[in-house]
């Protein structure tokens, strides 16, 4: 890594930081306005129920399967050059998403998202840590670049509604593109250079990790249709059981291992791991059952649909931003348990939703619960990442954090969709059919959530030492580029 000095007394520092602010910016939009224009683009394109979670899980699955890549290229080739690299390639994957005319094509633009997003994503971490290396500084951009991705999601959901109702869902591609392109040539001209590290590149490493979650996110995708017995979806979880185990084994005689596996060795630290990666399994299978539910059985527009994500959203922020000024003399499980509490308790009252119900009764107090939970946890839960790891290992200890977000990402759309089709076929009645489906994925959401719960009490320890989960903590952590 080059020296940032030069760069730390720049007084167009904060320029480059509204650059990378930017990128991030691109990466949270994308990641949530799709979510609001999928039933549009489905009905569009002709895409099945069962198929319909790949628009999400083709872009989480090569995001997730190609993070801990995509860190190693910004370490072997410069983080300027993947920064740039990842915008154009984000922008031109969108507009092949956009003009997508067959199911085939929209897949393979999301896909193709999804490997720039993995190069992009640990690149933007990295170059706020070139860019300001005084730690008071450093804090105050970390700080401020958890509010761009937390205020992101937030103006993505009525963004996804406007474009799709307004114009059309394929403006929710195209809309990446001037936003990619200008942060492009902004970083060309702003960020500091970095040369490129001469360590070796894990490729057997690489391959038996992307196949492994492949295998496993296919297979579960494939057993709503085929049934669990099927030999394709017995071979694919056998094949995924098969890749990740070599994995692991391959990760502890590897000479550069994309994951040394010494860091899982700490027990909060492999807990908060396991609480982030069961956590977003439940989210993201939620945040796929209500908005099909608020638009397929509530009739709503994506507009409302996405202002009605506001107040989770918002929420979730305001509850963030006390915690992370207020709360720091506790230790993060004091926050992280009651908070996975109320997530579990906002997905249960989503699993008495009603086919003849509206928003106001099923759907508004369900939502303030799971945004205040959300918040008292994903800020403390993701500085556990961290926590106690020696300085050569900070990087990966932080990719594995992104792994785990994306993964979840992946599976849980495809595990809980496959559960909740079993459950509409079984009945006449559309509306009804629809949302006992819904509410069997609330459920199993909600049972996701409180494994979640468990691990956190079990593994998370409780010692006297809160700063472990403050801002400042969280400094070394884009080191995983």
């Amino acid at each position: 890594m080059s020296d940032p000095s030069p760069m730390d007394k720049n007084p167009r520092r904060w320029w480059a930081f509204a650059v990378i602010a930017g990128a991030q910016l691109v990466l949270m939009l994308d990641a949530v306005v799709v979510n609001i224009a999928l039933p549009s683009a489905q009905a569009e394109l002709g895409l099945s129920d069962g198929d319909r979670q790949w628009v999400i899980t083709a872009y989480t699955l090569a995001f997730g399967g190609l993070l801990l890549l995509g860190g190693r290229l910004g370490d072997l080739f410069g983080r300027n050059r993947t920064f740039v690299v990842g915008l154009i390639g984000f922008a031109a994957a969108s507009a092949l998403g956009g003009a997508a005319t067959t199911p085939g094509v929209l897949l393979a633009g999301r896909a193709l998202q999804g490997v720039f997003a993995s190069i992009l994503a640990p690149t933007i971490l990295s170059l706020i840590v070139l860019t300001f290396t005084e730690a008071r500084e450093r804090a105050r951009a970390f700080g401020l670049f958890g509010m761009v991705g937390a205020a992101g999601g937030s103006v993505g959901l009525v963004l996804g509604g406007m474009l799709t109702e307004w114009l059309n869902w394929r403006w929710t591609m195209y809309v990446n593109i001037p936003v990619a392109l200008a942060a492009a040539v902004a970083g060309a001209r702003l960020l500091p250079p970095a040369k490129g590290e001469s360590r070796g590149l894990d490729l057997p490493g690489t391959v038996l990790g992307t196949l492994g979650i492949g295998a496993l996110v296919y297979g579960l995708s494939r057993a709503e249709s085929d049934g669990w017995d099927a030999p394709l979806v017995l071979g694919l979880l056998a094949g995924a059981v098969a890749s990740l185990v070599l994995f692991a084994v391959w990760q502890t005689r590897a000479r550069h291992p994309l994951v040394p596996l010494r860091i899982f060795r700490d027990r909060t630290r492999a807990g908060g791991l396991l609480t982030v990666f069961l956590m977003l399994c439940g989210n993201f299978g939620m945040f796929l059952f209500s908005t099909y539910y608020m638009q397929g059985v509530l009739h709503m527009t994506p507009l409302r649909t996405g202002l009605g994500y506001l107040p989770m959203t918002g929420l979730m922020i305001a509850v963030s931003m006390v915690a992370m000024r207020r709360l720091t003399h506790l230790p993060a499980v004091a926050l992280i348990v009651p908070g996975l509490a109320l997530v579990v308790t906002g997905m249960l009252l989503l699993s008495r939703i009603d086919a003849h119900g509206s928003y106001a009764a099923d759907v508004l107090a369900p939502a303030i619960v799971l945004g205040a939970g959300m918040g008292l946890v994903f800020g403390r839960v993701m500085a556990l990442s961290t926590l106690g790891v020696r300085p050569a290992d900070t990087g990966a200890a932080a990719a594995m954090t992104n792994v785990a977000q994306q993964v979840g990402g992946s599976v849980g759309p495809a595990l809980l969709n496959t559960i909740a089709l079993t459950v509409t076929v079984a009945s006449t009645d559309p509306l009804e059919i629809a949302t006992a489906g819904f509410r069997t994925g609330f459920l199993w959401s909600a049972g996701l959530a409180g494994t979640a719960l468990l691990a956190a009490v079990l593994l998370i320890r409780a010692p006297g030492q809160p700063r472990a989960a403050s801002v400042p903590e969280r400094q070394p952590e884009p080191a995983a580029a």
